[in-house]
Formats: structure tokens, C-alpha cells, sequence
């Protein structure tokens, strides 16, 4: 019996997805005894600072990474919103897992529809583009900045008495906490991050076996769009202070990539869109991400 061992964040978030993972895996591939491995990051070790202040996006998967590249693990699950856009030499990304509602929601005791964002109201947030969204509903909107788990951040919330707080959906559905949405912004209100939704299942490019069977939970569509979304980001450079958003859909074969990049300065926003067949999801995203480059000119300096 070949054992594997899967390594992941210690969240419950992480966990869950973990445990997805997992089954997916022993539905597919027979005779497989698969353990699980936490693991720390920086990100969750400096849950008080902003990701942008210690180091930027990829600090919720380096040391994951690392343990991979050094066969202390061999599977890595992350969030895919928290990966960077370019891979590892050494390592890829063997399967996207079928994508989760990719929206954002608001968990609150005061707010329940989109016309209440026009009070002066704080909310908890440390995501950039969150709040550069947020102030394009309502400049009255205040935001503070707001790290931790799922759990730390509603408890923080309590405690510094916001008004609330900002998370994506996948994750609050994965712990079974839908209860606690109070607003859920459709994707023409508040696009996404790329790639928000997704689980990433990574493995090293040398490892043939492991490689094999993580591909047959591979999720196609899912895996399109991932594409697109990433080959936009990619596009536009940029670092973990970046504002943007991009959800790409596909339906009848055809692709629709939708990204939003806002200025530097964080006062203006420049949106753009194209659909073309889902093969050429690579291409799409590059596109877009020209076009954005293009529209944004020197209002935004790719990093």
C-alpha cells in the first residue's frame, strides 16, 4: 500500500479542504494509505501585520512549498488565491478541484442588503481590493485592517465591535458557517480575486507517480479558468498590495474573463472583458491583462 502524505495549513479552512482532497484522492486511487501533515506558515505565524510589511502574497504557502521540494510531504493543498501567479520550477499544480462559490460576503449583526453600505460603517478587511471595492459602494465606508482564521477574525470582529467584516464564500461554506452571511455581493458588485474558490493540489514536476494521481482529480473546467485568471495576473505583475479582481466562467465551451485593476493610487479602476473558447484560456488572460496594462497606462506601475 503506497502511503502519501498531504501537507497543508493548520486552519480548519485548510483542513477541510485537506480532507476534500483527500477523499477525492481515494475515490479515484485505490490501495493508498494517505496521512496529513500541518504545517506553519509565516502568514499565519504574523497574523497582525500586513502581508504586504513581511514579505507579500506567497507567505501562506512557502514553507508548505518548501516541504514539498524537500520531500518532507507529497501533496500540497492550498487556497489558490493565496498562491503566486508563477510556479515553482520544481514544483506544479497537478489538479484545480471544482470550483466553490467564488463570491465575497459580509458576516454582520447590522447589515443585510447593499443599500445599508451608505451608513459610516467599519469593516474588517486585509484584502486591498476589498476595500477599494468597498469605497466604490460608499466612501463612508472605513476599513481596518483584519488577519487570522475564519474563527479569529468573527471573534475579532466581536471584540473590536466592527460593523463587519469581509470573507470569501468558499471558505465560510467549506466550515459549514453559511448561517453567518448577512450579504453575499455578486460578482457584478464586487468581482472576485482570482482564482478565489479554488483548491490548488500540488506535487513536484519529477514525481511521476504522485503526479498521476492527482491529475484524475483534476477539475477541466476548473482548471480553464484557473488558467485565465492566473495568466492575467501574471500579465499584469504587480505584488500582494495590487488591487485586482478577475472570475473567468465558461459556458457552451466559451470563456468570459471579467478583471478589474485599480490605479495605484487606488482612486480609479479600469475594468475590461472578453470571451473567446475555453482551449484558449491562456491566451484570453493575457489579453485581458494587456488591455488592463493598456487602459491603466501610467496610473498603475507594474512591479
Amino acid at each position: 500500500m503506497k502511503k502519501i502524505i498531504i501537507g497543508a495549513r493548520a486552519s480548519k479552512l485548510s483542513l477541510a479542504y485537506v480532507t476534500k482532497v483527500k477523499n477525492l484522492i481515494l475515490e479515484s486511487s485505490k490501495d493508498l494509505d494517505i496521512d496529513t501533515r500541518t504545517i506553519k506558515t509565516s502568514g499565519d505565524i504574523h497574523q497582525n501585520i500586513r502581508l504586504s510589511e513581511i514579505g507579500g502574497k506567497n507567505l501562506f504557502c512557502k514553507e508548505i512549498e518548501e516541504s514539498l521540494i524537500e520531500n518532507n510531504i507529497d501533496i500540497a493543498v492550498h487556497s489558490l488565491k493565496d498562491m503566486e501567479s508563477v510556479d515553482n520550477k520544481d514544483l506544479m499544480i497537478g489538479a484545480f478541484i471544482k470550483r466553490n462559490d467564488p463570491r465575497d460576503v459580509l458576516i454582520s449583526n447590522k447589515i443585510k442588503k447593499l443599500s445599508e453600505l451608505d451608513d459610516n460603517i467599519v469593516i474588517g478587511s486585509s484584502s486591498r481590493r476589498r476595500e477599494l471595492q468597498l469605497k466604490k459602494i460608499s466612501k463612508k465606508i472605513s476599513v481596518v485592517n483584519l488577519r487570522g482564521n475564519i474563527d479569529t477574525r468573527i471573534q475579532k470582529a466581536e471584540e473590536k465591535k466592527l460593523d463587519a467584516i469581509i470573507l470569501a464564500a468558499a471558505g465560510i461554506k467549506s466550515l459549514n458557517l453559511e448561517n453567518k452571511i448577512s450579504l453575499t455581493f455578486e460578482t457584478n458588485e464586487m468581482l472576485p480575486a482570482a482564482g478565489q474558490g479554488i483548491i490548488a493540489v500540488q506535487c513536484r514536476k519529477d514525481d511521476k507517480l504522485i503526479a498521476d494521481i492527482v491529475k484524475k482529480i483534476n477539475d477541466k473546467e476548473t482548471s480553464l479558468c484557473a488558467t485565465a485568471e492566473r495568466k492575467m495576473l501574471q500579465t499584469i505583475g504587480g505584488d500582494c498590495e495590487t488591487a485586482v479582481g478577475g472570475l473567468a466562467e465558461i459556458h457552451n465551451n466559451n470563456l468570459k474573463l471579467k478583471a478589474q485593476l485599480f490605479a495605484d493610487l487606488g482612486n480609479e479602476s479600469f475594468e475590461q472583458e472578453l470571451t473567446g473558447r475555453d482551449v484558449d484560456a491562456s491566451y484570453i488572460g493575457k489579453a485581458v491583462g494587456e488591455k488592463l496594462l493598456n487602459l491603466a497606462g501610467e496610473k498603475f506601475k507594474k512591479k
